[in-house]
């Protein structure tokens, strides 16, 4: 809830959009990028930076037409029916579910190596795992006030860490590392289909938009302002990250990195080969492990938001501990039962996050429009997304070549970089 007499800045709306879209998604960044390095990593990225912008304003074309607060539930029954609700809360649960699996995976795995680095133990894997969930998912069940407090505290420590270790990390840049001039003979352009998935994911905030709507009410210009802003911080934090992974990691090394599944620790082991302070090694470990632990809160509380609506669970007690039970237990069992998937979970959530961060805003855009026009609706002042209708017809066909590209690559028909 807003106080009265809150005026909303783009400011802070700017910092709801990259808040959401930047997280523990962005440490799968280097390791998918192994194969087709630097420049085509940054190639990807503006290309994925844009099409999941041009996706968010084609969403907040269709809600500014809406009464604010109307939700994404609302804006795709109305627009294309029942079906495709469907489709697109099981995407959105999926997403949320595989996501926190990720965030269980990776997480247990900074818990291993902290204990390592910390006491010179290496606590079993399964414990971790469960620890690290059990302990935030406990954050969760105890109320959201918990959670925004948690949450601030780690922003402002993930911020501090990031900034450290990345002004760290670009002084030992190693030329011939980011250059790959040591080149193991493999192309780069054939990897880029495999990182699709992973990069999409990697700017989904989407389910922001409803909010940003209800936040300024039907100010356009303002919260496109948000999504542009927003969207710019995340790339920015993405192609620092990846230049400074790929100038102190060499492209080899990754390979043993994605042999033990990809998960945080495994790369933070292997840049810690190449940093010569502690101290910067400790900001890029806090950095990862904040990074994991705010986005399982955040992730973690949208599930269990969601899931205690669609179970009809109440907010006591025993109704909390309820939509716990089914919002956790899964991912933590996956988690235990497979505690290296880290790599693997991100790129399956960015198959399902096509469905309702790119088809469906592109679907929803094309009826919207077409049902406004035949009622003799438009305006010349209305927002309206740039390209037309090749807009609708680029959305569609980006998201069909990520779900594609994911699939042909579980089929094992597109290669790996290992």
């Amino acid at each position: 809830m807003f106080k009265i007499g809150h005026k909303p800045s783009v400011f802070g709306g700017t910092m709801i959009v990259a808040g959401t879209a930047i997280g523990a998604g962005m440490l799968a960044l280097p390791t998918i990028s192994a194969g087709m390095w630097v420049w085509y990593s940054f190639g990807l990225l503006i290309l994925t930076w844009f099409m999941m912008l041009l996706s968010s304003q084609a969403l907040l074309e269709v809600n500014l037409h809406y009464n604010p607060g109307s939700s994404f539930h609302t804006l795709v029954l109305d627009n294309l029916g029942k079906f495709w609700n469907l489709i697109n809360g099981l995407s959105v649960a999926f997403v949320l579910y595989i996501l926190i699996y990720a965030y269980v995976s990776g997480g247990g795995s900074m818990v291993v190596h902290i204990s390592i680095v910390a006491f010179d133990y290496e606590i079993p894997k399964t414990l971790a795992s469960l620890l690290f969930a059990i302990l935030l998912s406990g954050c969760i069940w105890w109320s959201t006030y918990a959670v925004d407090r948690f949450s601030v505290i780690m922003i402002g420590g993930m911020v501090l860490t990031f900034c450290f270790a990345m002004s760290g990390m670009l002084s030992e840049l190693k030329m011939s590392y980011l250059l790959d001039l040591h080149h193991d003979d493999n192309a780069y352009e054939i990897f880029v289909f495999v990182a699709l998935s992973t990069y999409l994911t990697s700017f989904c905030f989407h389910a922001s938009v409803p909010s940003l709507v209800k936040y300024f009410g039907k100010e356009p210009t303002k919260i496109n302002q948000c999504l542009v802003y927003g969207t710019l911080i995340a790339f920015f934090a993405y192609a620092v990250w990846n230049v400074a992974c790929d100038g102190n990691i060499e492209r080899t090394a990754f390979k043993e990195v994605i042999a033990a599944g990809g998960n945080v620790r495994h790369l933070i082991e292997a840049a810690s080969l190449n940093l010569n302070t502690a101290f910067l090694l400790r900001m890029l470990e806090g950095f990862a492990f904040l990074a994991v632990a705010t986005s399982f809160l955040g992730a973690g509380l949208g599930l269990f938001d969601y899931m205690a609506d669609l179970c009809g669970f109440d907010d006591s007690r025993l109704g909390r501990t309820k939509t716990m039970l089914v919002s956790f237990v899964p991912p933590i069992i996956g988690g235990i039962l497979y505690p290296d998937g880290f790599l693997l979970a991100i790129g399956w959530a960015g198959l399902a996050a096509t469905i309702w961060s790119v088809i469906i805003p592109a679907l929803l855009l094309k009826s919207h429009r077409i049902a406004r026009q035949a009622n003799a609706q438009d305006s010349k002042t209305d927002f309206r997304v740039k390209g037309g209708n090749w807009t609708i017809y680029a959305l569609l066909g980006f998201g069909c070549v990520v779900g594609v590209c994911h699939i042909l690559f579980v089929l094992d028909w597109l290669p790996m970089y290992r």
